[in-house]
């Protein structure tokens, strides 16, 4: 057994010896979970935002090759007159066709800056989501650990500070939730 499963069990143990402190008890385990919950989604953006960031760093290699390849056509249309100025009228199909290309890799180029830009913007609102949940882990961590002080000191205040804070860490993690929605 876990050792966090096995401190959940001696909880429960404690709350079935002593009925006033199962609330206590009680709001643990579901601590537990909740933090497990967050934990969870925590890694599930940082995933997202890593996949997302490779998706954008691909996006903009194949952009940096349209742009390579566009430049040697701008290139070969630049020079092509001056290798051969006697067959004015092929350098000129030439020449069309080398900018007619170059075109379209630029445009090509417009279309690949647009959608790794829009997967960059995916890699902040998952950053922003991965830290609204670490925000969330962390408070609801230590809101069980200042609940388990109850069942070492007896004090009620302790299991009401912790519930608070818990809350707190619980609307952390909605509004990391609520993100992923809009």
């Amino acid at each position: 057994m876990s050792e966090e499963m096995h401190e959940i069990h001696e909880h429960a143990e404690t709350g079935h010896h002593e009925p006033a402190m199962a609330p206590v008890s009680i709001t643990m385990a579901v601590l537990a979970v909740l933090v497990a919950i967050s934990s969870l989604l925590v890694h599930r953006s940082t995933t997202r935002a890593i996949l997302f960031q490779s998706q954008a760093s691909d996006l903009w290699a194949y952009y940096q090759a349209k742009d390579i390849r566009r430049h040697s056509y701008e290139l070969f249309s630049n020079l092509l007159p001056l290798l051969d100025p006697r067959g004015a009228a092929k350098t000129r199909d030439l020449t069309a066709q080398y900018n007619l290309q170059a075109q379209r890799y630029k445009d090509q180029q417009s279309q690949i800056s647009e959608q790794a830009r829009a997967l960059e913007t995916r890699v902040e609102h998952q950053e922003r989501r991965a830290g609204r949940f670490e925000l969330s882990e962390v408070l609801l961590e230590v809101a069980l650990i200042i609940c388990s002080l109850t069942l070492l000191t007896h004090r009620r205040s302790y299991w009401l500070a912790g519930t608070v804070l818990a809350a707190i860490g619980l609307g952390a993690m909605l509004t990391g939730v609520v993100m992923h929605f809009h």
